[in-house]
């Protein structure tokens, strides 16, 4: 089962409505694009749902260690500055940005994420994460991953270059935006 995406318009959501519709349907994950599209995601299978946890507490247990940021898992919405709200996989943004924001914490973070990660499952088509991992790049995002386990690859997004392919890698490195983070792909490529 693919996500569906539903064009609403002449209706347009504020984005009081849209997180108020998250709120409601909360068994739902949802995605606004910039165009004001819907997109809503199917649960995926155990081994993703497994995968995806392992990934996660893998950032959060490097993030609580290190001290410099805060690491997000698939549930948080970020309020994109082209008016998208997405959801990646997992994120992280440096405690500096949060705290001089200061944000609602009931609400969606009205920035772009630092570092984001998208996770491929079964429903997921390359195509449709590569656009979105474009677009977190170009609304700030410094470094992202797109780990796709069913081609044994990750394909690593930088701001300002080219994408970088990896085929079969064992460990991914957080680089200069998560100095000390090397993310072990056991259990969540293969």
């Amino acid at each position: 089962m693919e996500a569906l995406t539903l064009n609403l318009h002449p209706i347009e959501l504020t984005d009081e409505q849209f997180f108020q519709l998250c709120q409601n349907n909360r068994d739902l994950r949802l995605e606004r694009t910039a165009m004001g599209e819907l997109i809503i995601m199917p649960p995926t299978g155990w081994k993703s749902g497994n995968r995806n946890g392992k990934l996660t507490q893998r950032l959060f247990n490097w993030t609580d260690a290190d001290g410099t940021g805060i690491a997000f898992d698939s549930s948080t919405g970020f309020k994109l500055p082209n008016g998208a709200d997405r959801s990646p996989d997992a994120s992280w943004v440096s405690k500096e940005r949060m705290e001089a924001l200061k944000p609602d914490p009931d609400k969606f973070l009205p920035l772009t994420p630092d570092f984001a990660v998208e996770l491929r499952s079964a429903s997921d088509t390359l195509d449709t994460l590569r656009k979105k991992m474009q677009e977190y790049i170009s609304c700030g995002v410094r470094l992202g991953w797109l780990i796709d386990p069913q081609n044994q690859r990750v394909e690593i997004y930088r701001l300002g270059q080219e994408v970088q392919i990896l085929e079969s890698p064992t460990s991914l490195s957080g680089e200069d935006v998560l100095p000390g983070f090397v993310l072990d792909l056991t259990g969540i490529l293969n």
